[in-house]
């Protein structure tokens, strides 16, 4: 596939961050930030992401150790990429997220230092961080 739209997510246990963009421009840009302490919740908010924007692909973001390893979040995760994959038969791409989350929160705290209101969170900035690191990649590849 080289061409369409992609919805990425920086799973959280309370927020998720949600990015899109297309694959043939390879740019993307902070969506929305959902708020759910539960699956149902969360995936209901998915559900109309899902139905407004028509994905080709699903990217999610990996949390790992600097080593590598995995931890409680990398798993839960993994579980989430899964649930979405058999929920919108979409693929499921898994990205490497290390930093992403701290990157985002510099960037808007420099914003912010700046006097400019960024009108993103953190978690929809760290979520279009790891559908741009997918992109990239892609790109070298």
């Amino acid at each position: 596939m080289s061409q369409g739209t992609v919805l990425a997510f920086d799973y959280g246990l309370k927020r998720t961050g949600v990015a899109s963009g297309e694959l043939e421009i390879g740019v993307a840009h902070p969506l929305a930030t959902i708020q759910a302490d539960s699956r149902a919740v969360r995936f209901s908010a998915i559900d109309k992401l899902i139905n407004e924007w028509q994905p080709g692909l699903l990217v999610v973001g990996l949390p790992l150790h600097p080593d590598d390893g995995e931890h409680e979040m990398t798993r839960a995760a993994r579980n989430f990429a899964a649930g979405l994959e058999e929920r919108y038969k979409l693929p499921v791409f898994l990205h490497d997220e290390r930093y992403s989350s701290v990157v985002a929160e510099d960037e808007i705290r420099s914003v912010k230092k700046a006097g400019v209101k960024s009108g993103h969170s953190v978690d929809a900035r760290a979520a279009q961080l790891i559908l741009q690191g997918f992109f990239d990649e892609r790109a070298t590849a």
